[in-house]
């Protein structure tokens, strides 16, 4: 079977070396339908606490197939990485593919007529980038969507823009039937930005990469090895796995602290301004956890999937 990735426990990042970063993964410019300008893209992150972007224009024709390159905005304290939203074919329920693709060179050419939308995931994945399914949730995506394209790296869990404009912007419906098929695939989370239609998208959502250093190969080396979390707002501050007998959760103050598994079982403790729980899992034969932590403003902060074979 082909699988989406090859996350495994180690994939975890609290004990690697380095720190973390946050950073918005997609969004948009005036290159294709965003509000901003490269320029206030850039300086809104940037003075609001990031320490990455990726500008991902929409590759298509109308637009003259943008790749923005952003890196005369890099220096020791804030960087960028090239990317860009391929659309390529259409997915099952109609609509037009969007594959993401952060960590593309900036020649990436056009599509050709004789290629397929998995043609193109693989030449995105063969010149290097990192390479995720976005806004699922948004596109009305089928299982049989995601199938004909693996392997991918991750695939969005939430979207702001899917968010503020429809209420879809979570999408682990469509990760959990996914990983209980046995595929490997991590989480996303982004804003989308688009800043139009007076949607509120700016920093609703973000990954904490952890990574060496402050630069674009770091980062992407980083985020191929699985070694980041999504988050809404709330922080992971560490979890570790024991064999498969304990879970440890330290977290920023939550009122929910979740562990969900392969099947319908899931651990959980509530209360107020939870910062740390322990979970004995010994009892459960379970191929995968993820651990989710809400805070009293329904934000919320996921691991990538953690699995045990």
């Amino acid at each position: 079977m082909t699988r989406f990735s090859t996350l495994t426990a180690d994939a975890l990042p609290f004990d690697k070396a380095g720190q973390f970063y946050r950073g918005n993964l997609h969004g948009h410019t005036t290159h294709s339908d965003g509000y901003w300008t490269t320029e206030e893209y850039i300086r809104q992150y940037r003075q609001n606490g990031y320490d990455f972007v990726a500008i991902t224009d929409h590759f298509m024709k109308r637009f003259d197939y943008p790749i923005v390159d952003t890196r005369n905005y890099r220096d020791e304290t804030f960087t960028t990485l090239i990317g860009a939203e391929l659309h390529h074919g259409d997915v099952q329920l109609g609509g037009v593919w969007h594959i993401l693709a952060v960590g593309l060179p900036l020649d990436f050419a056009p599509y050709s007529d004789n290629e397929t939308t998995a043609d193109v995931v693989k030449r995105a994945l063969d010149a290097g980038a990192f390479v995720a399914v976005p806004h699922p949730n948004g596109n009305s995506m089928t299982i049989d969507d995601f199938l004909s394209v693996a392997p991918v790296h991750a695939v969005e869990c939430f979207n702001g823009k899917s968010n503020a404009s429809a209420d879809r912007g979570y999408s682990w419906h469509y990760m959990d039937t996914l990983l209980r098929m046995g595929h490997r695939v991590g989480a996303l989370s982004v804003d989308d930005l688009h800043m139009n239609a007076g949607h509120t998208d700016f920093m609703s959502g973000w990954t904490y990469v952890k990574a060496q250093d402050l630069t674009p190969e770091s980062l992407l080396e980083a985020l191929k090895a699985g070694h980041y979390y999504a988050s809404t707002g709330a922080q992971l501050h560490n979890v570790e796995v024991i064999g498969r007998e304990k879970v440890i959760v330290e977290c920023s103050p939550a009122e929910h602290i979740i562990i969900g598994t392969d099947r319908q079982a899931v651990f959980r403790e509530n209360g107020h301004h939870l910062t740390r729980a322990e979970f004995d899992i010994s009892q459960r034969d379970t191929v995968f956890i993820r651990v989710t932590v809400i805070d009293q403003y329904r934000r919320r902060a996921w691991t990538n999937p953690i699995w045990f074979e």
